[in-house]
C-alpha cells in the first residue's frame, strides 16, 4: 500500500498511483526496487511498501511499460520502455488538464467571494 510520508494539507491526497510513480522515477534513468523506492519517496513523499512496488513492477513489466536490464548484481534494475514513456506521458496529461480545470474551478470561486465595497460576500465563501 502507497503511504504518504508527509500530511496532505486539508485530508487531501495527491495522485499516488503506484505505476505513474514508478514510471516517472524510471524515466530519469534504470533504477532498481530499493532505489525506486527512495527516489520516489524523495520527490512525491510517498512510501511504497514491498508488495505494492513489486506487484506495480510485475504490472508495467507485463504490459510492457518497463523492462528488466542486464545485472551483474543480485538486485534487478529497470528501465522505462518507449510503451511506458508514451503511457506516462498520456497519464501526465489527464492529470494536467483536471489541475487546470479544478485551478479555474477554484479560482473562479475564489474571486467570488471577495468582499465587496458594502463589506458584504457574494456567492460562495472558502
Amino acid at each position: 500500500m502507497a503511504k504518504r510520508t508527509t500530511s496532505p494539507v486539508g485530508g487531501l491526497e495527491r495522485n499516488n498511483e503506484p505505476a505513474v510513480l514508478i514510471l516517472t522515477s524510471l524515466a530519469s534513468g534504470e533504477k532498481h526496487g530499493y532505489a525506486l523506492s527512495k527516489d520516489i519517496e524523495g520527490f512525491a513523499g510517498v512510501a511504497l511498501g514491498p508488495g505494492t512496488l513489486y506487484g506495480a513492477i510485475t504490472r508495467l513489466e507485463e504490459r510492457g511499460l518497463i523492462e528488466p536490464t542486464p545485472s551483474d548484481d543480485r538486485r534487478q534494475p529497470y528501465r522505462i520502455t518507449a510503451s511506458g514513456r508514451a503511457a506516462l506521458s498520456a497519464a501526465l496529461e489527464q492529470m494536467r488538464q483536471l489541475s487546470e480545470i479544478g485551478t479555474s474551478r477554484l479560482g473562479a470561486r475564489i474571486a467570488t467571494s471577495r468582499p465587496t465595497l458594502g463589506g458584504a460576500t457574494p456567492g460562495y465563501s472558502l
